[in-house]
């Protein structure tokens, strides 16, 4: 229960934190600096971390359909509850856990599709002849909050040590190429990347403070 309150502060800061950077990021230091004149906010830092990582296609692609693995941990805990109904025959034997990561999962996709829709920012390119929203980075948001989500509940499913060890490597090694590589292939807004780790870090919080009631 303390755990579960000081996750409960730091989610609120976090929410509070992110609130504050996307009004910041619409509303602060304004440029028409993106393709087509596009207007972006915060636009010197923003213009500075673009002219030091131009768009780079081989890695964005590379990043493009690496950000899709994390989801694999959905698929992992989603099979896990089939296996746990299956032998208890109801779904009251399903563990708390897998209700809240599955829960978790579906509020990160909702948010997911929502950010991919709502324009606060376009791409500092034009991909395939098209301007799309950018902020904030949703692969960024994916791999965090899937990959790390995971590792916080990893000990109660994977109990070999060595092997859970390895997954949880190799997930924050998964996270972190995904969201440096978004940064340095151009594709985003250097702003884009830190409203991404902003929001997920406030998400996974907010899963960290029910996991520790």
């Amino acid at each position: 229960m303390k755990n579960s309150k000081k996750y409960i502060i730091s989610s609120i800061i976090l929410v509070i934190v992110a609130i504050i950077f996307t009004v910041l990021v619409k509303i602060f230091d304004k440029g028409a600096i993106g393709p087509d004149n596009t207007v972006v906010g915060l636009q010197a830092i923003n213009d500075y971390f673009k002219n030091m990582f131009p768009f780079n296609e081989t890695l964005y692609k590379i990043t493009k359909y690496a950000g899709f693995i994390p989801l694999l941990f959905g698929v992992y805990f989603a099979f896990i509850g089939f296996l746990q109904l299956i032998k208890g025959k109801s779904l009251k034997k399903i563990d708390k856990r897998i209700y809240l990561i599955g829960g978790f999962y579906v509020v990160v996709l909702v948010l997911y599709v929502l950010f991919d829709k709502v324009a606060i920012n376009y791409r500092p390119v034009i991909i395939e002849g098209e301007l799309e929203p950018s902020y904030p980075s949703t692969h960024v948001l994916l791999a965090m909050c899937f990959c790390l989500s995971s590792v916080m509940i990893s000990r109660f499913y994977i109990k070999n040590q060595t092997l859970r060890n390895v997954i949880n490597i190799a997930s924050w090694i998964m996270m972190l190429f995904i969201v440096i590589g978004r940064m340095m292939c151009g594709c985003h807004w250097f702003t884009d990347i830190i409203g991404g780790v902003i929001i997920s870090l406030a998400l996974l919080n907010i899963f960290n403070a029910f996991n520790t009631i």
